[in-house]
C-alpha cells in the first residue's frame, strides 16, 4: 500500500550495456477512473531502473510502462493508494492553485499572494539557506537535520551542485555526473551514490515537515557544471526533475542569482522551465531567483517571486511593491544574512534580520534567513551544521505569531492594510475587522491613537518580538483609543474582537 501523497515505486532490471542514461527511455501512464498521469522511469546504474509515482487520490491506480527496451517495455504496475494519514497535507501551492477563484476576484484576491498545502492547509513559508550542506562529511549533514528539526524553518534552499566561493572552496567528494575534481567529471554519465544521498536527504527534510527548495543552476562553480553544453543542460535537467519531482515537498528553483551566468541566454531558461514543466507531471512551484537583475516574474511559469534584495538598506519594505508589480506570492529569499564578515550581504545584525522578517510578513510577504559567522567551523549559509545567531528562535516565535492568526475562509483572508491613517505602521488585519496585527520595527513612539470599528470590543496585546513576550493590555477597548507604549523598538500590537455592540 501507499499512502496518497508518498511514493509507490517499482524497481526493474533492464539493459546495462552502452550508455543507459543517454540510449534507454522508459515511460509509464497511472490511471484511475477519472485521472492519467504520465510520469518518467529513470537509470540507477547496474542495470537498475525505477518508475516513481506520486497518487494525489486514494484508490486503486494501474499503468503500464513503455520503453524502447524490451524488457523494460508492457510491465503492468499497480498502485493501492490509501489516504494521506494526518499531518501529510500533499504539495505545498499557492493558495489560487488549491483554491482556484478564491472569495475574492479580481485585483482583491490575497490567495493569489499565499501558499497553501494541497488539502487547503495553509502555509506560511519560513524559509533558510544551507546552499551546499549535502556536499558535507555525513555528521554535518546528519547534524544539518539535527538543527533543522529543532528549528523553526520549514524550507530550506540547497543547490543540487556543488557551489566554489567565500568560505565554501572544498571539492565535492560526489557530485551529480560520475569522476572527481582531480581527473573530471563524465557529464554523459550520473553517479547514483550522489543522487541516492540527494533523495535521502529531501526524505529526511519531508519528514520533518520541510520544503526542500531546489536550486538547478547557480553560477559558483570552477568544476564546468555551470558552463555545460546546452545540450548537456537538458540532460541533466531531465534527469533531475524525473528522479524528483515525486517528493511533495519539492520546489523547484531554477537559478540562483541567474544573471551571474550570461552565457545562459533567456530562452535557455524559458527552455529549462518547458522542460520542467513538461515531465513534473504534479505541477511543483517554480521559481529563478536574481541577483542585480530581476527575471520577469509575471512569466506564466513562474509561480512566485524569489527575491535578492537590490538596495543595501530597503529590502522587506519593497514586499509592498513588489506585490502590486508581480500580482504573485514575493518570497525574499536573500535579504541579507545575519552574521560578520566583510560583505555587506553577510554582516547584518539578528536585530536587523528579524525586523525584515516582522515587516516583510505583516506587508504579506514571506522571507528566508540565513547565517554567515565566520568563527566557526561550519557556517550554516554554505554548509550547514548548527545556527549560533540570535535570529532562528525570533523567526520561530513571529512563526507561531503568524499561525495564530485566524482562519483563511472568507472574510477572514488575512491581508495588507494600506489605510491613509496608518502609513506609517505596517499592518495585516482579516476582511471582517476581528483582528488586527500591527508592527513598530525600529520606531519607539510613547503612544498610539487607533480608530477601532464601528460597533466592536477588542482585546489588545503588547508583543515584544525581540524578546517573545506577549503582555494582554487590562480592560476592553472600543471606538477612538489611545494606547501608552514602552518607547522601546521592535514592539507589535495585535487586537482581537471579542464582542460586537
Amino acid at each position: 500500500m501507499t499512502e496518497q501523497y508518498k511514493i509507490y515505486e517499482a524497481t526493474l532490471t533492464g539493459p546495462d550495456q552502452g550508455n543507459p542514461y543517454r540510449d534507454i527511455w522508459l515511460k509509464a501512464d497511472f490511471t484511475n477512473d477519472t485521472e492519467s498521469f504520465s510520469v518518467n522511469g529513470f537509470y540507477c546504474g547496474d542495470g537498475i531502473y525505477r518508475i516513481r509515482f506520486m497518487p494525489m487520490r486514494p484508490g486503486r491506480w494501474k499503468a503500464v510502462t513503455h520503453s524502447n527496451a524490451t524488457a523494460l517495455d508492457q510491465v503492468e504496475l499497480v498502485c493501492d493508494c490509501v489516504p494521506a494519514e494526518e499531518g501529510n497535507h500533499g504539495r505545498v501551492l499557492t493558495e489560487s492553485q488549491v483554491a482556484p477563484g478564491g472569495d475574492f476576484p479580481g485585483q482583491n484576491d490575497e490567495r493569489r499572494f499565499r501558499f497553501a498545502y494541497e488539502d487547503g492547509t495553509r502555509f506560511w513559508p519560513f524559509g533558510t539557506t544551507c546552499y551546499a550542506w549535502i556536499y558535507q562529511p555525513e555528521e554535518i549533514q546528519e547534524q544539518t537535520l539535527a538543527t533543522l528539526k529543532n528549528s523553526g524553518f520549514n524550507k530550506v534552499r540547497m543547490c543540487v551542485f556543488p557551489k566554489f566561493y567565500t568560505y565554501n572552496t572544498a571539492d565535492p567528494r560526489l557530485a551529480p555526473f560520475e569522476g572527481n575534481a582531480a581527473e573530471g567529471f563524465d557529464f554523459t554519465r550520473f553517479c547514483p551514490a550522489f543522487w541516492d544521498n540527494l533523495e535521502r536527504r529531501i526524505r529526511q527534510l519531508d519528514e520533518l515537515g520541510i520544503q526542500a527548495d531546489l536550486i538547478l543552476f547557480h553560477p559558483y562553480d570552477k568544476w564546468g557544471f555551470s558552463k555545460m553544453d546546452p545540450e548537456t543542460d537538458l540532460f541533466y535537467l531531465k534527469y533531475a526533475v524525473d528522479r524528483l519531482c515525486h517528493f511533495k515537498n519539492i520546489w523547484w528553483a531554477l537559478a540562483n542569482e541567474y544573471d551571474l551566468m550570461p552565457w545562459k541566454t533567456e530562452e535557455a531558461w524559458e527552455r529549462f522551465a518547458r522542460v520542467v514543466i513538461g515531465r513534473d507531471s504534479y505541477g511543483h512551484l517554480r521559481s529563478i531567483h536574481n541577483c542585480l537583475t530581476f527575471y520577469d516574474h509575471t512569466r506564466p511559469w513562474i509561480t512566485h517571486a524569489s527575491i535578492q534584495r537590490v538596495d543595501v538598506y530597503r529590502t522587506a519594505e519593497n514586499v509592498t511593491r513588489w506585490r502590486q508589480q508581480y500580482q504573485k506570492p514575493i518570497v525574499v529569499d536573500e535579504c541579507a544574512y545575519e552574521g560578520n564578515i566583510n560583505y555587506g550581504w553577510g554582516n547584518i545584525t539578528g536585530e536587523e534580520m528579524v525586523r525584515r522578517f516582522w515587516e516583510g510578513c505583516i506587508r504579506g510577504g514571506f522571507l528566508s534567513h540565513g547565517e554567515v559567522y565566520v568563527q566557526y567551523p561550519q557556517i550554516w549559509w554554505a554548509h550547514g551544521g548548527t545556527l549560533h545567531g540570535t535570529a532562528p528562535e525570533r523567526i520561530a516565535f513571529l512563526k507561531k505569531i503568524m499561525y495564530e492568526a485566524p482562519g483563511d475562509a472568507a472574510p477572514l483572508v488575512l491581508t495588507p492594510q494600506n489605510h491613509a491613517e496608518n502609513w506609517d505602521v505596517p499592518c495585516m488585519c482579516t476582511g471582517d475587522g476581528s483582528w488586527f496585527l500591527y508592527y513598530f520595527d525600529f520606531m519607539r513612539p510613547a503612544f498610539r491613537t487607533w480608530k477601532l470599528p464601528v460597533g466592536g470590543v477588542y482585546e489588545l496585546e503588547l508583543i515584544d518580538t525581540w524578546d517573545m513576550t506577549v503582555e494582554k493590555l487590562p480592560g476592553t477597548y472600543e471606538g477612538d483609543i489611545r494606547i501608552a507604549l514602552p518607547q522601546k523598538q521592535y514592539l507589535a500590537v495585535r487586537m482581537k474582537r471579542i464582542a460586537c455592540r
